[in-house]
């Protein structure tokens, strides 16, 4: 993707390195050029292993060995440990007969899709070093600095359960890393690779809060905060619970903070299961305001219940709060998360190559997505053009306002290159053309049938699963009341009474 390659000159590519095994990866919006990929390694060198990935391919692999039977295996799942054994069984001439042998895979043999076992997550993840030198640094700019980025790893997991969200799911338990290895890493990249910012890779990473401030002290005590900054993403409740330490994390350098705000209405908040408040996203993003920390709020719209009003609702809830930044994500309904099952109904749209936060996947019932669109625009147009005029160039000074403007600049960038939010792509020119646009659904993508008859697999055996969770809580009930009635018959028996007797009797 860094390099816009075209078709031929991937396939150049293949032929000149000529290997044994060919793997991409892939996140759902790129699942289609991960499958033209293997699709062209099979044209240009039919003899290699054609290997795919990623979250996607994860929870999709019924999906896409239905729509792209050229995949040879699936890795499900993290692949660093499975990917050895995979490579394993290739070295030693063992694939494919042996692949029902190898944890965590799947396949198509005799037309049938085959599932192996799942296996188990990287227990030791300080054990993977990640090799930051075959990267083409030049290309990797943090635009409000002007500096080279990198984002690391501090933990895998998540402890929560949000419905819109499949990370929780990916990564299946939470695992931290030391941090002073974190930070081995993060010196190497300053010094070998001359990066200037870095973003943490984790869902959440101040969710173990002694190893998060093992981390901030250990870039402290090695000077590193001076020489590079860095953002995070996490969530409302644990900058609330770290009110005190936010200083500790400014002094070690971290300047910026993405809040999962996602909603201005609390009914949105629990149907994403958030378990947060809305006087709590106000309050965190004053926290951090306060210790000096430009704070990110994340809003997510475009559920079928938008509307103008829901529009708005949150832009004022947004200028109210005062965050430094705001964005504005189009729901997109991920095929392998819990929100998706319960509106599935509701999606017409199965083209993945769309499903990027950015086009209304969505379209609510009291609006088309091109008035969705146009809404969300104007949330932007009216936010940032106020923060451009009246707060960026005079609040604060030194690194302050160049940090605020250099973020300006990128989403100015963005927008004069009509490349944010695929304006360009979508014929979106301002509100006079909110009842042109076009969104070029591919309508020819649909899901397999394996794919769907899986989730009505696993969706009778939810259902099974719950009807059993409520049959055991009624017996339980049941249990209680006849041990209460036993326990007071008892009591009767042997003289007791709800009455006490005369003091005289």
């Amino acid at each position: 993707m860094t390099n816009d390659l075209s078709d031929e000159e991937i396939a150049s590519e293949i032929r000149r390195i000529s290997p044994d095994v060919i793997g991409v990866t892939s996140i759902t919006p790129s699942i289609y050029a991960a499958e033209r990929i293997l699709e062209i390694a099979r044209d240009e060198h039919p003899h290699a292993v054609r290997v795919l990935g990623g979250v996607h391919a994860t929870f999709m692999y019924k999906q896409v060995l239905s729509e792209a039977p050229w995949v040879d295996v699936i890795v499900r799942g993290e692949g660093e440990e499975i990917v050895i054994e995979l490579m394993r069984a290739i070295d030693e001439e063992r694939w494919p007969e042996d692949r029902r042998t190898i944890k965590g895979i799947a396949f198509k043999e005799d037309n049938q899709i085959v599932a192996t076992h799942a296996a188990a997550t990287v227990k030791d993840l300080d054990a993977i070093e990640p090799d930051w030198n075959i990267l083409e640094w030049n290309k990797y700019t943090y635009v409000p600095l002007g500096t080279r980025v990198a984002i690391p790893n501090f933990a895998r997991g998540c402890p929560f359960t949000c419905s819109f969200c499949s990370q929780w799911k990916f990564w299946r338990d939470y695992r931290v890393r030391d941090p002073k290895k974190v930070v081995d890493e993060i010196e190497k990249l300053v010094t070998e690779h001359n990066v200037g910012f870095f973003i943490l890779a984790d869902e959440e990473p101040t969710i173990n809060r002694k190893k998060f401030v093992e981390f901030c002290n250990e870039l402290i005590a090695r000077g590193l905060p001076d020489r590079i900054k860095w953002g995070i993403n996490t969530r409302v409740t644990d900058i609330m619970r770290d009110k005190d330490l936010l200083p500790l994390y400014r002094e070690a350098g971290l300047v910026h903070v993405s809040l999962g705000t996602e909603a201005a209405a609390q009914l949105k908040l629990d149907q994403f299961n958030k378990e947060t408040k809305v006087n709590d996203n106000k309050e965190a993003i004053r926290l951090l305001r306060e210790a000096d920390i430009f704070v990110e709020a994340q809003f997510i719209v475009g559920l079928d219940n938008e509307t103008e009003e829901t529009l708005e609702e949150t832009y004022k809830m947004a200028w109210d709060w005062q965050p430094d930044l705001a964005n504005w994500a189009m729901y997109t309904p991920w095929p392998f998360t819990p929100l998706f099952q319960e509106i599935r109904d509701q999606v017409e749209v199965f083209d993945f190559s769309k499903y990027n936060f950015v086009t209304p996947i969505m379209k609510p019932k009291a609006m088309t997505r091109g008035e969705l669109l146009n809404g969300v625009m104007k949330n932007y147009r009216r936010f940032y053009m106020q923060k451009a005029l009246f707060h960026y160039p005079w609040r604060g000074t030194g690194f302050r306002r160049r940090y605020l403007l250099g973020c300006l600049k990128a989403f100015l960038k963005a927008g004069f290159a009509r490349t944010f939010y695929d304006l360009g792509k979508a014929g979106y020119w301002g509100p006079q053309s909110k009842d042109k646009v076009h969104f070029d659904f591919d309508e020819n993508r649909t899901l397999a049938e394996a794919q769907v008859a899986d989730w009505e697999s696993a969706a009778d055996r939810a259902a099974r699963a719950a009807e059993r969770r409520e049959a055991l809580r009624l017996q339980g009930k049941e249990r209680a009341s006849e041990r209460k009635k036993a326990s007071a018959a008892a009591a009767l028996a042997c003289g007791g009474s709800t009455e006490q007797m005369a003091e005289n009797a």
